[in-house]
């Protein structure tokens, strides 16, 4: 036990020493761990985009987490981003009992150690303490127990499951998530001296093996123990498979050496980028935003074959990684693009998974689980995600098998919000007439597939199947399908069907042309306006052109209107109720007037200033942001994270550039929170920002340089970043309103686009 001590504080010692002149210090996987208003953060262990992820158990549900005083158990693993854990261990001591509250356990967040490769916790009411880490498909759980009584682990299901107790430290099983099994095999660092299962409360001391749901499985270790390993593999595949992953990637490895090999996974991922300057407080924010990045999409490979759930199939993967867990709705935006930037080839391994799903199921998914898709939010992005990819340079996936599936979702599949599958009678009247058909405010639904809750979400819709026509009908462009160019691309101008020149605002549109009346541009549309819009109001969507933002400008009444009605979006109250407006509103979260901080269809809004040629304004709602809504403690997001959406806008806004358009190949330039930063690029290229005279109240860009040369625009293109060199801005406290203020440079940069 004394050597055991010395073991901790010595590795105590270690990590410490590294984490003070290494960017992983920064990084606090409880940020977010209490929610502005609806879900919660994890305090996730994991590699970058490994498959098994873990966390303790706390509060059941989506409730603020960190603030749940007991832990139930440990996570086997968190297959699909959010919606809980499949099955769970817990150590217990004394007398095995079979009651879920009973186990738990009191644990004090000032006896937590955690970082993305290892997390540390005293289970108070029994005196362990239980630390884990893990490697790409395996975790590794150790029990520190503090007396002399017997010590038990007890693995739990919560769904329809196996044990089975296939040797005297072995245990195996699966558990079903949504139809689809996912297997482990666990062993122990010494034999158990009984063991026995758990149905519906009742013990059965003896029994090895059980079926069955809500069952479990007590593996006990006679008094007294010091501590007991348990390492766990996980598998799609089957069984065995969940052993081979976990001997390929632990065995002969001591703990501490696979703890350390995470550490340096996680230090080298997150020292891509190395920022220099600012507070700590920014980069605690920082890095631990980038490492929420870094979670997904997840490689479900093992070593050589992968289970798919869009076939229900055992496949070769040929060498390449095939990747799962995306939302799409959420990640198109700055998440792949972010991924793009740092690790294109992983990127455009993430592409052909996409292909492979199309063609493994018949539809380009959006919300890709291990299971198969998950039929959430509106739109159908994997046409941005492909034609971003493709532009940029991104080009070995099957382009031409990806393409026909975009085309056969654009032109067959239903654009209903939480639905996938063949088209409607709604669909139908989008491709004859260009716009999703609106009902009066409270009327009964006439189309049997709409879903109860989430509505029509019509203006939305239309809004971006528009932009995804977009990208649909560029990369037809680019592949010489000069045809579906054409009509794609007058797809892509639908936007105009739902622009109300009477009210200035993005409106519902009704079978007949008219528009639905009245309508409020705040509060019309029922519980997030679903009727009409996605989460939030007419007041954040009108600014939902993402691919032709001059036609926008122009039809809010050129440069100077534009700019204003930016203004008033900031600034325009809530005319109720706060309280009741959040009610209407939960994921309006983050609120300067109606812009919502914490929420996807606001991300690229700052940014429009650029365009209507007042570039400091920009700066200026940037720093307005990310100082008031973005912080290094449990509160620290403004909104829901929504698997690295939320973090990668706080890390591309922080470097001073963010994608607007994904699909146009330029970033708009906001304004930089470091004094220099520093982006690791392939094939051993850098690209350096710096910020002279950057402070606080020094937000305000006065001139700038690319390469040494006068750079007067508020643009930057892919191919200026990734060819390496340096940005260099001046900075100072009020703003020089002569820098980049031509927003023609925009159409020009992008005139043969």
């Amino acid at each position: 036990m004394h050597k055991l001590k010395n073991w901790f504080l010595f590795m105590s010692v270690i990590i410490t020493s590294c984490n003070n002149s290494e960017v992983t210090r920064y990084v606090d996987p409880n940020i977010g761990g209490v929610a502005t208003l609806l879900t919660t953060k994890n305090p996730t262990v994991h590699r970058p985009h490994s498959m098994i992820r873990v966390f303790p158990i706390t509060k059941p549900g989506l409730g603020d987490r960190y603030l749940s005083d007991k832990i139930y158990g440990f996570a086997v693993n968190m297959p699909a981003y959010r919606m809980g854990h499949v099955t769970e261990l817990m150590p217990t001591i004394g007398e095995v009992l079979s009651g879920y509250d009973i186990n738990a356990s009191s644990y004090d967040h000032d006896m937590e150690e955690v970082h993305p490769w290892y997390h540390k916790v005293l289970l108070e009411d029994s005196g362990i303490t239980a630390d884990w880490t893990t490697t790409e498909r395996a975790v590794i759980y150790r029990f520190i127990f503090q007396n002399k009584e017997s010590g038990n682990v007890i693995f739990r299901s919560r769904g329809n499951a196996s044990f089975v107790i296939t040797g005297n430290n072995t245990i195996e099983g699966w558990e079903e998530f949504n139809n689809t099994k996912q297997y482990f095999h666990a062993e122990f660092s010494k034999p158990f001296d009984s063991s026995g299962s758990i149905a519906e409360g009742v013990l059965s001391q003896g029994n090895k093996e059980i079926k069955g749901r809500k069952i479990g499985s007590f593996l006990t270790f006679n008094g007294p123990v010091a501590s007991v390993e348990v390492r766990i593999g996980i598998s799609y595949i089957d069984e065995k498979q969940a052993k081979d992953n976990l001997y390929h990637e632990t065995n002969g490895k001591v703990f501490d050496k696979v703890l350390a090999a995470s550490y340096q996974i996680w230090e080298d991922a997150l020292g891509k980028i190395q920022v220099y300057g600012g507070t700590d407080r920014q980069k605690r924010i920082f890095y631990t935003s980038l490492y929420r990045g870094l979670e997904r999409m997840v490689n479900i490979s093992e070593y050589g074959r992968y289970y798919s759930g869009y076939d229900k199939k055992v496949h070769e993967d040929k060498g390449r990684a095939f990747y799962v867990d995306d939302w799409l709705w959420d990640t198109f935006r700055c998440h792949h693009p972010l991924l793009y930037l740092l690790d294109p080839e992983q990127q455009v391994d993430m592409v052909q998974s996409y292909v492979l799903m199309y063609e493994q199921s018949g539809w380009m998914p959006s919300f890709p689980q291990f299971y198969g898709d998950f039929p959430a939010m509106i739109g159908f992005h994997s046409a941005a995600l492909l034609w971003d990819t493709y532009q940029k340079g991104g080009t070995n996936f099957d382009v031409e098998k990806g393409y026909e599936g975009l085309k056969k979702n654009a032109m067959s599949g239903t654009m209903l919000p939480w639905r996938s599958g063949p088209m409607c009678s709604l669909d139908s009247f989008y491709i004859a007439h260009g716009w999703y058909p609106a009902l009066p405010d409270g009327a009964k639904e006439t189309e049997p597939m709409v879903d109860g809750f989430e509505k029509r979400q019509s203006v939305a819709v239309t809004l971006e199947h528009s932009y995804d026509d977009w990208c649909l009908g560029q990369l037809a462009k680019a592949l010489g399908k000069t045809e579906d160019y054409l009509y794609f691309n007058k797809r892509a101008q639908n936007f105009l069907n739902v622009f109300n020149p009477n009210t200035g605002f993005m409106s519902p549109k009704m079978v007949d042309g008219n528009w639905v009346e009245p309508f409020d541009p705040q509060v019309s549309g029922g519980i997030g306006s679903r009727m009409y819009f996605t989460e939030n109001n007419a007041w954040i969507w009108n600014f939902s052109v993402m691919h032709d933002i001059p036609s926008l400008i122009a039809l809010m009444g050129g440069p100077e209107k534009f700019s204003n009605r930016l203004d008033a979006l900031f600034n325009e109250p809530t005319h109720m109720a706060k309280w009741q407006f959040m009610g209407q509103f939960p994921d309006a979260s983050g609120l300067n007037g109606m812009f919502p901080a914490g929420n996807e269809p606001s991300f690229h809004v700052p940014y429009l200033y650029n365009y209507a040629g007042k570039p400091w304004k920009t700066q200026r709602r940037i720093h307005e942001i990310m100082d008031m809504w973005f912080d290094d403690d449990p509160l620290g997001l403004p909104g829901d994270e929504d698997g690295g959406a939320l973090c990668s806008w706080y890390v591309f806004s922080a470097m001073g550039f963010y994608p607007v358009t994904p699909g146009n190949g330029l970033y708009a330039i906001g304004s930089p929170f470091f004094e220099k930063i520093q982006i690791k690029l392939p094939y051993n290229k850098t690209f350096t920002i710096k910020a002279n005279k950057f402070s606080k109240r020094n937000k305000y860009i006065q001139s700038a340089k690319l390469n040494g040369k006068e750079f007067n625009r508020a643009w930057i293109t892919h191919s200026e970043i990734t060819a390496g060199g340096t940005l260099e801005f001046v900075m100072g406290d009020s703003p020089n309103k002569e820098w980049a203020a031509d927003p023609s440079i925009f159409v020009k940069m992008t005139a043969n686009k």
